[in-house]
């Protein structure tokens, strides 16, 4: 009995897929990994479909070197990628390959640009147009385990079985409307390599709280996040088994000056304290002897900034409402604090490309 899919292990087998794949004008593509003790998502499995089959690689059964040829098929620019959502599968792909697999269609994406839905999942886009209800009961399988089952290999072919389906038509109704060109522009922005690398100097931009600090902590949790974020890949394990965030926050606002004070803060396991104390410490000192200013500040908007900012939801509201889209697509809240803020010079993406010419200029008369 065919079991709707074909489970590729070796490289001959890959090859010989591959070699069918170059002809191909585009192929819907997936990934199951695990990353739950981990910095690096372990890769278990790619699933690619064509439109007419859909294979399963256990990329598990290859040595690295032999998924070469997989990651030049998916840079080769004469073959459109489709995805749905696909930030994770590009970030294993650039780490990986080097290249975050251009150029691509991401089916959430133009789902909204359709008016669809906002971030809608993958099996609710499914049964929106295709009828069909998803199984998900095989979301929580543990991938990298040996063998995998029939049901579940079905369950991983299925996800590149629907986007064969769905694709040529969201891609068709975009090309009526008159939008491919909205999604291609905001998919090869999506697609720039440097999205999914982590340098530990920047890790301080994903601390949600560091605006909530004093001007003095700011310089030490900026410190404690690019060491947390180097340590954790050195070791290859996540970022809060070294150091969580509310450890960070606190020891940036009490920055200890000694392994008895950071010990008395009572936010670090014994092992951690033993093992990164001294280093701590030591990070904390240098810190509090920075003069850098303050990179972030939580200052709230005044009244007039607040009636700005409420003049501009409104006006990107009816032109949302106009184009049948989601307004967060056009230009999400943080967008329109930094117009109200800034102005004109704001670096919004509202301001640029296909956002710029059905809202920008809009927004920009309304400052």
């Amino acid at each position: 009995m065919n079991p709707g899919y074909e489970l590729i292990t070796t490289p001959d087998a890959l090859a010989a897929r591959i070699d069918g794949w170059k002809q191909r004008p585009w192929l819907a593509l997936d990934t199951e990994f695990l990353r739950e003790d981990t910095y690096h998502p372990i890769l278990c499995l790619v699933q690619v479909g064509d439109g007419e089959s859909d294979v399963c690689i256990d990329t598990l059964a290859f040595a690295p070197e032999a998924l070469t040829p997989l990651w030049a098929l998916f840079a080769d620019p004469a073959i459109t990628k489709v995805f749905h959502a696909p930030s994770q599968d590009l970030e294993i792909f650039v780490r990986l390959g080097g290249t975050a697999a251009t150029p691509f269609f991401d089916t959430q994406i133009a789902a909204a640009m359709l008016g669809l839905g906002d971030q809608l999942g993958y099996a609710a886009l499914v049964e929106k147009m295709t009828g069909i209800k998803l199984d998900k009961s095989l979301t929580r399988t543990d991938w990298s385990r040996r063998p995998l089952t029939g049901p579940e290999l079905a369950y991983a072919a299925a996800d590149v079985r629907h986007l064969s389906d769905i694709h040529p038509r969201l891609r068709e109704e975009l090309a009526a409307k008159g939008r491919l060109h909205w999604l291609e522009e905001d998919c090869a922005r999506l697609a720039e390599p440097s999205r999914y690398r982590n340098p530990p100097d920047d890790a301080w931009k994903r601390l949600k709280g560091l605006a909530r600090l004093a001007p003095t902590s700011q310089p030490i949790a900026i410190a404690l996040a690019g060491w947390r974020e180097r340590i954790a890949q050195e070791r290859d394990r996540p970022r809060k088994w070294i150091i969580d965030d509310d450890a960070l926050y606190r020891i940036a606002e009490r920055a200890p000056r000694d392994l008895d004070e950071l010990a008395a803060l009572k936010v670090l396991p014994p092992k951690t304290l033993e093992r990164h104390g001294a280093a701590l410490t030591a990070l904390v000192t240098e810190a509090r002897t920075s003069i850098a200013p303050a990179l972030t500040l939580d200052e709230p908007l005044d009244d007039a900034q607040k009636a700005l900012l409420k003049r501009l939801q409104d006006g990107l509201r009816g032109i949302a409402d106009a184009l049948g889209v989601p307004a967060s697509l056009i230009a999400p809240r943080a967008d329109l604090e930094l117009l109200v803020r800034v102005g004109a010079s704001a670096d919004a993406a509202v301001l640029g490309g296909w956002r710029r010419e059905v809202a920008g200029e809009a927004l920009l008369s309304i400052l």
